[in-house]
């Protein structure tokens, strides 16, 4: 399993249940990398998207305890029946946030996939600062490149003590 995120330069993943940035070159990544694949969102991610329907041409799995039944998407309760419903899943799991999400299931997460931007969005919310937690390591990072006036790098971090999957 694997996580993907932007962070601002405070690791910053949001702002009211949103997006701190638009990046065309971020959301291209994004989308070549997840397609095909399946995601992991929780709710409020759900909600968060063009009118909170799930990302099209993925498997989307939601962690919600609120969030009625859906048939466009597979509603989970819990982590048990979170880690029971990607036993079979399409392709690599992806996990897309939010911040609980993350906080949840990056101890489950080999590797980390990160567009840094150089900027600070206000963010409300926030993803755990890997560049100061000694169980990750930056395998990469991409040269700077400038999508819509902000200056991005693309990192892949490896977490040294990826826990197994129950």
């Amino acid at each position: 399993m694997k996580a993907i995120v932007h962070v601002d330069k405070n690791w910053g993943i949001g702002k009211n249940n949103s997006l701190m940035f638009r990046l065309p070159a971020d959301m291209k990544f994004f989308k070549e990398t997840t397609t095909g694949n399946t995601v992991v969102m929780g709710g409020n991610t759900l909600r968060s998207f063009p009118g909170g329907n799930p990302l099209k041409n993925r498997v989307n799995i939601v962690l919600s305890k609120t969030l009625p039944e859906r048939a466009d998407c597979t509603i989970v309760r819990s982590q048990r029946q979170f880690f029971d419903a990607i036993k079979g899943a399409s392709g690599e799991v992806f996990v897309i946030g939010g911040s609980s999400v993350y906080n949840m299931l990056l101890p489950y997460c080999d590797e980390v996939l990160v567009t840094k931007v150089k900027a600070d969005g206000g963010g409300d919310a926030f993803f755990p600062d890997l560049d100061s937690d000694p169980r990750y390591v930056l395998l990469s990072e991409s040269e700077e490149q400038e999508t819509n006036g902000y200056k991005i790098t693309f990192c892949t971090y490896k977490n040294r003590e990826v826990q197994p999957l129950p």
